[in-house]
């Protein structure tokens, strides 16, 4: 319905001293001012969102002198990948406005931060490829990948500044920069847990928190802030950012044991075989009697072993405890609080389709 319409009618109904003004004017101001105004969004696909802003970054010019520098950053970007982090901007933004386009440098700036912690991350845990290719330290030098890492975060914050309205330079900067230091206490809790051997659940979900989730909430956000969301409907969607952050990881813990691997993307049991601190095996050490930790133990020790032999040993515990179970229900309780937070967002249910459908696809990949 058109306000000003409405507001003419009610002001008609006023002057003619009509019997009905009190219970029209009654029906308008009871209808909350978001939904009075609203009008159908020219809203684009997740598709097209991803067709549009691919054709972006391969025009943004990363490469300049010396080339040493800017070779590895492009070569990083050209890799690809999910590009989940500036889809989430773009669709929050688009929740509240249209030109999607308006906002693509702020999607580059996340993605080309994600790409850098990417970058970093190899080179600490020493891995040879990424997305099938060789990473930065292995395809240049270990120097090579801290100096261009740190060029890349330089350069997402140019991105995130770059036609940024005046009005939201400064809560745009204090998610960004709050959100990446988080990112960075995350990544120094996971390299601590490497030596820990008493990690605690809770302790687990808050370094996924700092680690994965922060970054896919603030990326939605600063969407939400650009697209002029008021502050409670910014502040839900970066608690539905944590809270499908928190259940993505947990599932890529249970996808690593229990997926498929043609269709997670990789091998199966990578975690089991280096110990990683996941929240099956965490809970597995707490949920297990002490023959069973023993038997754990043994394996989480053992320096000769075949690798099949490991994953079916340590997936049979995983088995006896029903962690797969247990691991699953946490996953489905953080599904449901984040979408009870999508509903309380004000905006029409129908704005919203676009994002839910991505979300969606990304939680019920084939196990």
């Amino acid at each position: 319905v058109c306000a000003s319409k409405i507001h003419i009618f009610v002001r008609f109904l006023f002057f003619l001293d009509n019997p009905l003004k009190i219970s029209v004017i009654f029906a308008v101001r009871s209808i909350p001012e978001h939904y009075l105004y609203q009008r159908i969004m020219k809203q684009l696909t997740t598709k097209e969102m991803q067709g549009l802003f691919h054709v972006y970054m391969e025009k943004l010019a990363y490469m300049r002198d010396p080339k040493g520098l800017y070779e590895p950053i492009e070569y990083v970007l050209a890799i690809g990948g999910k590009r989940i982090r500036p889809l989430l901007l773009l669709l929050a933004y688009n929740l509240y406005k249209e030109d999607v386009e308006a906002v693509f440098s702020q999607a580059a700036a996340l993605e080309t931060y994600h790409n850098f912690t990417l970058l970093h991350d190899d080179l600490m845990d020493k891995a040879d490829k990424r997305r099938g290719k060789p990473t930065v330290h292995k395809r240049w030098n270990e120097n090579t990948a801290i100096l261009s890492g740190d060029a890349m975060i330089i350069l997402a914050y140019q991105f995130l500044m770059k036609d940024c309205p005046t009005q939201y330079v400064k809560p745009v900067m204090e998610v960004f920069s709050q959100t990446a230091l988080e990112v960075c206490e995350g990544q120094q809790w996971d390299m601590e847990f490497e030596h820990r051997n008493d990690v605690s659940v809770d302790e687990y979900i808050e370094m996924i928190r700092l680690k994965t989730s922060v970054l896919l909430a603030g990326s939605l956000k600063i969407g939400a802030i650009l697209g002029g969301a008021s502050e409670e409907d910014a502040r839900k969607l970066y608690d539905f950012g944590i809270q499908i952050g928190l259940a993505f990881q947990l599932q890529d813990d249970y996808l690593d044991v229990y997926g498929d691997p043609k269709v997670f993307g990789k091998n199966i049991g990578g975690d089991i075989l280096c110990n990683k601190k996941t929240f099956m095996l965490i809970t597995a050490f707490e949920q297990a009697d002490a023959g069973t930790r023993t038997e754990l133990m043994h394996w989480i020790t053992a320096g000769d072993y075949m690798p099949e032999q490991k994953i079916a040993a340590v997936t049979a515990i995983y088995n006896k405890e029903k962690i797969g179970e247990l691991c699953q229900k946490k996953i489905e309780d953080y599904y449901g609080q984040g979408m009870r937070l999508l509903e309380q967002v004000q905006v029409p249910q129908e704005n919203k389709r676009h994002l839910l459908d991505f979300v969606v696809g990304l939680m019920h990949r084939n196990l």
